[in-house]
């Protein structure tokens, strides 16, 4: 079997790990899609204007976008429509875009209306375990005292350090294992299908915690233990340690399996919920999720997108036998992946030679690996979802600024390796001129 080595430079020692990826998708099986993703704040002006929303609405369908994923629902935990349970964005100051909105009409209902005249499927996207964005200060987690104490709280080599202090991160994550967060969270996502019963999919973002870092309060110390069976002495050492050098690797403890093992299990079981009530509501929409493609990588935050039928404990020194129980492919009508690499082909690796890469939403380090490229990455989710939803292999346009023919190869190696692709983000597309090179990756 084919061996994949990557380092982790918080982790002592190298680890091996190998898997199989050449498994292809039933093109007979799933609907064929090319999405096209509307981020909240980077669009919020433009998406504050009725005529605008039909303008890009029409070019998109006119290229050849078959659904369109209406960001709802960002970083900060407001949202863009009308809400008895989370506050309305009405102002935006930031990346790309500012301005305030009119709240007279509703841009969702909006967006369905004229993304149904024109037969494009409308999916809203909702940010889910987070609550924050530390660049400014802003947010739920800063403005509401109650929900404060849902922030992660980080084990770094300084100490246990709640996510809003650590101003290197813009998302200011909620700890999952909390049931009142998950209660809070679910409840927003629930009001969202029904308020909307025209909505055609909803898509579920962030379900996962920050990093490996997260979360190391006393609450998820409590609900671990619950889950063993029996107290942890030396917590958290008994997960992992910060080595007596430089104190930043860190090294593994007689339970840091188990704590994988636990942390994929929170997630697994409020997809499986979430998709429950969401289905009780409205049991047509279909319901999605968005996660990276970096399945070697992804226990770091917590998740298992893989099908249970998959065992990654045969190819993964850091699963357990039980972590395949805790896959949730089964649960998902939709699955869009984030296949953010630069590189698309298998063989554009070998010109990295022996260069590390720091993925941009990990702390993990890997080396020139064929999974990371669009093309093996692609493959690899196939392997691990053994057909079991379909997968729409996602771009991040921006990657790609400057090289507009690697753009195209990238559309067109999504397309070929998964039932379709996810272009993130329209704002790219806009800001580069690029819709004659998308239309062209979409032929």
């Amino acid at each position: 079997m084919r061996k994949l080595a990557y380092f982790v430079t918080c982790l002592a020692g190298g680890m091996f790990i190998a898997c199989t990826a050449e498994n292809q998708p039933n093109d007979t099986a799933h609907e064929r899609r090319n999405i096209l993703w509307f981020d909240a704040t980077a669009n919020f002006k433009r998406f504050s204007e009725k005529d605008s929303i039909t303008f890009y609405l029409e070019k998109s369908k006119a290229i050849g976008i078959s659904d369109v994923v209406v960001d709802v629902k960002p970083i900060t935990g407001e949202v863009l429509y009308p809400s008895k349970l989370a506050p309305q964005m009405i102002q935006w100051e930031g990346e790309y875009e500012s301005g305030t909105k009119d709240t007279t009409w509703d841009m969702l209902s909006f967006f369905i209306e004229e993304g149904h005249r024109l037969g494009l499927a409308v999916h809203a996207s909702t940010n889910v375990f987070v609550a924050g964005h530390n660049f400014f200060d802003r947010g739920v987690v800063y403005t509401d005292e109650d929900k404060q104490h849902w922030q992660t709280i980080s084990y770094l080599p300084e100490g246990m350090t709640p996510i809003t202090e650590q101003k290197k991160k813009y998302s200011a994550m909620l700890n999952p294992a909390l049931p009142e967060v998950q209660d809070y969270e679910l409840s927003i996502i629930k009001e969202l299908v029904a308020s909307y019963p025209q909505l055609d999919g909803i898509i579920l973002d962030r379900v996962r915690y920050d990093g490996i870092e997260a979360d190391f309060s006393d609450a998820s110390r409590d609900l671990f233990e619950a889950y063993l069976g029996r107290p942890v002495e030396n917590f958290p050492a008994a997960i992992f340690s910060y080595d007596s050098g430089e104190g930043k690797d860190r090294i593994e403890g007689p339970l840091y399996k188990n704590w994988l093992e636990w942390r994929a299990k929170v997630i697994h079981d409020f997809i499986y919920r979430a998709r429950e009530e969401v289905k009780q509501i409205n049991p047509d929409i279909s319901f999605g999720d968005y996660t990276g493609s970096w399945y070697p990588l992804y226990y770091d935050v917590g998740v298992n997108f893989a099908s249970r039928e998959y065992d990654p404990s045969i190819d993964f020194e850091w699963a357990t036998p039980e972590y395949k129980q805790f896959g949730y492919a089964e649960a998902l009508d939709l699955f869009t992946t984030g296949n953010y690499y630069v590189e698309v082909e298998k063989k554009e690796t070998e010109a990295l030679a022996d260069q590390a890469v720091r993925h941009t939403e990990s702390g993990l380090q890997v080396g020139a690996e064929s999974w990371y490229t669009v093309e093996g990455s692609a493959e690899l989710v196939n392997e691990v979802t053994k057909g079991k939803v379909p997968v729409y292999a996602g771009l991040y346009v921006e990657q790609y600024k400057g090289d507009p023919e690697q753009f195209v190869k990238a559309i067109k190696m999504c397309r070929s390796k998964s039932q379709g692709v996810m272009v993130f983000d329209i704002v790219h597309v806009i800001n580069f001129g690029w819709w004659d090179y998308l239309e062209e990756g979409l032929k």
